[in-house]
């Protein structure tokens, strides 16, 4: 190694680290907005209900099924 090595840090980093320093409560906002719009519970029988509700469609999209 050389005398004056020192690990590579890379601006992206650097700027991560920079802004967890000023709001130290970021991740727990982070972790909040993830579970106010993704973490939800998952209704199987609703779920079900929708796929046994849903119509085929037609190769092509336009042609009347008349015709």
């Amino acid at each position: 190694m050389p005398l004056f090595w020192k690990p590579y840090k890379s601006d992206v980093t650097t700027f991560i680290e920079q802004l967890k320093a000023k709001r130290p409560t970021l991740e727990q906002e982070q972790q909040a907005g993830r579970a106010l719009l993704w973490d939800k519970t998952i209704d199987r029988e609703a779920q079900a209900e929708y796929r046994a509700a849903r119509v085929a469609q037609q190769p092509y999209v336009y042609q009347t099924s008349g015709h």
